[in-house]
């Protein structure tokens, strides 16, 4: 009788362990949820996590969630800081120069391949919720609804498959607040999607972009507090730090709320708090009162995402979807809050060539940890097919950083990070450049070649190099300084090899060749 009570129990724990060893293999192979949610122009400076003079003010509860729950990465990167090429390289891991999205006025192709797409035929239900802005119907998703072009905070339109095609009578307006609006509608779609399926969800915010609009729950946030100043606010000429070129300084978006004060049915969008006049003003009280109004402004816009993150995050907690679902919040690239006394995007300095960016996955990221490790946001779409055990398309300039996050960052991993910016403008001249941990070598050639949007002025081609260690805010240019001359002669070879491995050479571009033989060496 013992026998047979050991043998039968026996043959229990047998099967009990084997069952539980498929379930855990089952388990470890499954396919994760991806959820992207990405922000506008939502600076590292604005998140409070990375430190800098408005880490005490910024509203960041749920972004600060996910840094504690996962990893920061410190050296991420756009590899074109403006919003369409920036998009169109997350979708399709490449440079401007592979995947013909240049500017503000060109198009992603639907034909591209991209993540969407990959994932798409590999299982994934795919959707993309909020801001699209690459002009064409979007390819890949199972179920879109975007904002009609850059879209607007209040009421926003918004174009599904269904109307896509149809006159803009037809297109669905939503009564509210953009980023809730957007908030509201992915969390729909989670509740109605295909559960049988992983997916692959993109909540795409248009906050923090200009107008730097807000909910009401946030008018009299900052009401009646300063708020500190960047060093080099009051930096007001190129002369200043021996920079080639002027800027977008903030005198001109004094300017642009003067026009929406005088006209605000004319002005292309609607600035809260208006009217905002510095007339009177002499030229530091008017950059101070500026940098005042349109930093609390980009921060209220900014705590409206940070609660709307918050709401995704509890969801997928009640829907017991948190555990296999990797969670990634960032922006398309930097922005300049009164730095230089710039705003705006577009440079490689790196206000606006950082790209912020917290990861959450509790099944494999580790909590609370930083990586420095440089990466690229054409990495991105390398990661999500790592993630979903799909082959990386030899189209995908990019790396998966999954082992990075694991902290077994391969040997051979990038140690520059290569930057083009092909909008010309002589106040911001189309420009190249790499980045490593510690310097930084930008040659602005001043050319608009054939790019849509640019300028047909020239400038006069001229480099900058940058000391990031003596010099983290990019305050003095030592192209000149002798004692760097060899750094800046090896940084220039590896500025070659860059542009050579991802087949941007400009061969085809007679008066850059002629400008390179002039002014490279």
């Amino acid at each position: 009788m013992k026998k047979t009570v050991f043998n039968l129990t026996f043959v229990l724990v047998a099967f009990i362990t084997l069952s539980t060893c498929k379930s855990e293999k089952k388990q470890d192979t499954e396919q994760p949820n991806i959820l992207f949610i990405m922000s506008d122009d939502h600076t590292s400076q604005a998140w409070g996590i990375y430190g800098g003079i408005l880490k005490d003010y910024v509203q960041n509860h749920n972004i600060q969630r996910l840094a504690n729950e996962g990893i920061t990465l410190n050296n991420a990167f756009c590899t074109n800081s403006i919003c369409v090429p920036s998009r169109a390289s997350i979708l399709t891991g490449q440079y401007s120069n592979k995947n013909g999205v240049y500017t503000l006025s060109d198009a992603l192709n639907p034909d591209n391949q991209n993540i969407a797409k990959l994932l798409n035929n590999n299982g994934y239900q795919t959707a993309i919720i909020g801001k699209w802005h690459l002009k064409k119907e979007p390819a890949g998703f199972d179920y879109y609804n975007i904002l009609h072009d850059q879209g607007r905070y209040w009421d926003p339109i918004l174009r599904t498959a269904e109307n896509f095609h149809k006159p803009s009578e037809e297109w669905d307006v939503h009564k509210g607040f953009s980023t809730d609006v957007i908030t509201q509608l992915s969390i729909d779609w989670l509740n109605q999607r295909n559960n049988k399926k992983p997916f692959m969800l993109m909540t795409h915010f248009k906050a923090t972009h200009e107008p730097f609009d807000f909910p009401e729950r946030y008018n009299h946030l900052y009401k009646d507090i300063e708020i500190p100043e960047p060093a080099s606010l009051f930096d007001f000429s190129p002369e200043t730090t021996g920079r080639s070129f002027e800027g977008q300084k903030l005198e001109n978006l004094s300017w642009r709320y003067e026009q929406a004060s005088n006209d605000p049915d004319k002005w292309w969008c609607k600035y809260p708090g208006l009217p905002f006049y510095t007339n009177d003003m002499d030229s530091i009280s008017a950059r101070k009162a500026t940098y005042q109004k349109f930093v609390k402004d980009f921060m209220r816009s900014g705590a409206a995402i940070d609660d709307n993150i918050g709401k995704l995050l509890d969801y997928l907690e009640a829907s017991n979807l948190a555990e296999n679902t990797v969670v990634i919040y960032t922006a398309d690239q930097g922005y300049f809050l009164g730095e230089h006394g710039f705003f705006d995007k577009r440079l490689i300095y790196d206000e606006s060539l950082r790209m912020p960016f917290v990861i959450r996955y509790p099944k494999e990221v580790p909590e609370g940890k930083r990586i420095d490790d440089i990466i690229l946001n054409i990495d991105f779409p390398a990661l999500f097919a790592d993630y979903a055990g799909v082959e990386k398309p030899e189209a995908i300039q990019g790396r998966s950083f999954r082992e990075n996050l694991k902290g077994n960052t391969p040997s051979d991993w990038r140690k520059s990070a290569y930057y083009r910016y092909w909008t010309n403008h002589a106040n911001r001249p189309g420009h190249f450049g790499i980045r490593n941990k510690r310097y930084k070598l930008a040659f602005f050639y001043g050319h608009s070649l054939d790019m849509t949007g640019s300028s047909k002025e020239s400038t006069t081609p001229a480099w900058e190099f940058y000391d990031l260690e003596k010099d983290p805010h990019e305050n003095h240019n030592a192209y000149n300084d002798a004692s760097y001359s060899d750094i800046i002669k090896e940084m220039k070879i590896e500025l070659k090899k860059q542009r050579q491995i991802f087949d941007d050479t400009d061969l085809k571009y007679a008066e850059l060749q002629e400008i390179f033989s002039n002014y490279w060496d």
